[in-house]
């Protein structure tokens, strides 16, 4: 009797992982099943000053494992929050950046910066901090400036840039100096929290010297001469 050869299963494609759902008709429940997962609003908080590579994100994302960012990353792309592209030579490198809709979390995590800014009372011996952290609460305190331009900050922890003063496509603040300042902000991390609490205004720090201006134009003059909006 000849043996019959078993023939090997034909192997299905696996099936994308389904992500977890309130299950509620709700627009609440419905934003919370896209960004509600640990990590994923401090990813697009990365995210909003332009495209920035793996290595990138998880070195300024401290605590968060690769396999979480990965798995975060894959989700916003599915979500329609993110998308993955490489630059060109000599770059060449592959950079993760939000789509307009992502973008569109930006009055989200100012008014989650504005309601979380009170529990930044003291610095933690394990706190980690970076300077861009700090953009959110201070980009407030800029909304509604009369003229346009580019704000660059310096604080202790370092710098970044703002583009204040009008609707500008893409990335919302920027890591590092900028190349042209319209003006320069020279403060510290406390002088940030002041306003982004709300107690106070930019306009208050630089009359109290807790802010300093440096530069000259529209823009310069309007934060040096005290036409900053009030909360």
């Amino acid at each position: 009797m000849s043996r019959l050869r078993r023939m090997p299963r034909q192997q299905q494609p696996a099936r994308p992982a389904r992500r977890r759902s309130y299950d509620q008709f709700c627009a609440t429940a419905r934003a919370l099943d896209s960004v509600g997962d640990r990590w994923t609003l401090l990813i697009v908080r990365e995210l909003l000053a332009g495209p920035r590579r793996y290595t990138d994100l998880h070195a300024d994302l401290p605590g968060v494992s690769t396999d979480v960012l990965a798995s975060r990353l894959r989700d916003m792309e599915q979500g329609g929050l993110a998308v993955r592209r490489r630059l060109p030579p000599p770059a060449a490198a592959a950079v993760y950046e939000l789509t307009e809709h992502g973008r569109g979390l930006l009055p989200v995590l100012t008014a989650l910066a504005r309601w979380g800014a009170p529990a930044l009372d003291e610095r933690r011996p394990t706190d980690a901090v970076r300077a861009h952290w700090f953009a959110l609460p201070l980009l407030r305190a800029l909304d509604g400036l009369t003229h346009s331009g580019v704000v660059e900050a310096r604080l202790p922890e370092g710098e970044f840039h703002l583009r204040v003063g009008a609707e500008a496509p893409g990335e919302v603040y920027g890591y590092g100096p900028a190349d042209r300042p319209d003006a320069c902000l020279v403060l510290d991390a406390d002088a940030v929290l002041a306003v982004g609490r709300g107690g106070s205004t930019l306009v208050d720090a630089v009359e109290g010297g807790r802010a300093k201006v440096l530069g000259e134009g529209p823009l310069a003059d309007e934060l040096r001469g005290g036409q900053c909006p009030r909360a």
